[in-house]
């Protein structure tokens, strides 16, 4: 087909990635843009200049998410190319980053050899896919798709107090579009893995079946404090006993279900905080994660179990709020299929898995065909100021990108 000896620039794309990480750059490489911060605002006008400057109609709807169009030949639902720009605290410039910036990539090579696509092509970042700041994550992908509401997401408060509709206002990014109104024919990310399998088993390219189911608690235990040397310990109330308690059941859950079970207590905050008291208070997250609903049901079972036996043991009390809950999806198979295809057509090795991450992908695949395509991260680290992928395997994701996404915006 029109298109086959296409290549991206990849030097243009490292470039860009280089130029984008200077916004909300922190010691050792790294980058800190939690959304709708004012180093997002930076991050945001500095991809919607690249957006104009490639010619592309762009939009920004309610909750943020930007979209940048190109149009085809004939007028209708365009291939959507995504991801997003905002990081956690400790970020690395690949993560979203690169699935967005290899989305204009894939527009400006289209450019420079004079083609237009059957199919409108759009290039879309969506608003706090992190969660870092405000829960749940994939926030504005999930209101894009019409899994979440537009009024009660603007409504959450982040860890700072502020509200998703106040940090909007306050960079100038609550715009006018109605959410999802660019509906697409198809949806494509390119990723980092953000895990070691790609690089320990020596694959360049990673064509993504699905993504992991997520359960995402906030626990808050109350407790008694009390002097840490004259209260016996059969009388105590101890919050942070019992908060640790669930951290080790945690593991102790991955561990016992094995397969893709995974889980994560990531905070921990102790009240009064001191040597020589016994905590009255612990917030706490237990993040827990599979590929399969009803498994990932039974360790949410078990959890809950372990915190009846704990509030009747300890005597504490245990309130419970849900950040975030999204079942495992799967990916359009024919998607999967090409973006393999395409891979080994390239000369390229590709193994099928599934990502342990959640993504924006997930919120388009109940809608419409959608694939993500993976590329090895470094020593599988990500959320890092060390993350790293190596050039050539972006370059190599990039171009699968490319040729799916062509194939897909023809058919």
């Amino acid at each position: 087909m029109a298109g086959d000896n296409l290549r991206v620039d990849l030097d243009r794309l490292m470039a860009r990635i280089a130029a984008l990480a200077e916004v909300g750059a922190i010691d050792g490489g790294g980058v800190c843009r939690l959304a709708l911060s004012a180093e997002d605002r930076a991050g945001r006008d500095r991809v919607v200049g690249w957006m104009r400057e490639l010619g592309l109609a762009v939009s920004v709807d309610a909750i943020g998410n930007v979209v940048g169009v190109r149009a085809g030949r004939e007028d209708g639902p365009p291939v959507m190319i995504g991801s997003h720009i905002d990081t956690v605290r400790t970020g690395g410039r690949y993560d979203g980053n690169l699935g967005v910036l290899a989305g204009l990539e894939v527009v400006q090579t289209l450019a420079d050899h004079g083609i237009t696509t059957r199919r409108p092509i759009a290039v879309a970042f969506f608003t706090n896919e992190e969660g870092a700041r405000f829960a749940p994550d994939m926030m504005g992908s999930m209101v894009h798709q019409g899994h979440l509401p537009l009024e009660e997401m603007l409504a959450v408060r982040g860890i700072d107090g502020t509200s998703v509709a106040e940090g909007l206002d306050a960079i100038g990014y609550r715009g006018d579009t109605p959410c999802g109104d660019v509906r697409a024919h198809a949806f494509l990310e390119l990723h980092v893995e953000q895990g070691p399998v790609l690089e320990r088993e020596g694959v360049t390219i990673g064509a993504v079946e699905g993504v992991q189911g997520i359960s995402w608690t906030e626990l808050t235990i109350e407790g008694v404090s009390n002097h840490a040397g004259t209260t016996p310990m059969r009388l105590r109330h101890d919050a942070g006993f019992a908060a640790a308690s669930i951290a080790v059941l945690a593991r102790g859950i991955a561990n016992e279900m094995g397969g893709d079970q995974v889980a994560t207590v990531g905070r921990i905050e102790l009240t009064p905080n001191l040597v020589n008291v016994i905590p009255n208070r612990a917030v706490m997250t237990v993040d827990l994660r599979n590929t399969d609903e009803e498994k990932l049901k039974a360790a949410e079972a078990r959890l809950l179990a372990h915190l009846d036996r704990l509030v009747e043991r300890e005597g504490v009390k245990i309130t419970r709020r849900s950040l975030a809950r999204f079942e495992p999806v799967a990916f359009d198979p024919g998607v999967v299929a090409m973006v393999e295809e395409t891979a080994r057509a390239l000369g390229h090795s590709v193994r099928r898995m599934p990502s342990g991450a959640g993504h924006d992908a997930q919120a388009f695949a109940p809608n419409c065909p959608t694939g993500m395509v993976f590329v090895p991260s470094v020593g599988g680290i990500s959320h890092n100021v060390r993350e790293h992928t190596e050039a050539p395997d972006i370059g190599a994701g990039a171009n699968v990108l490319l040729r799916v996404a062509l194939r897909l915006a023809e058919d």
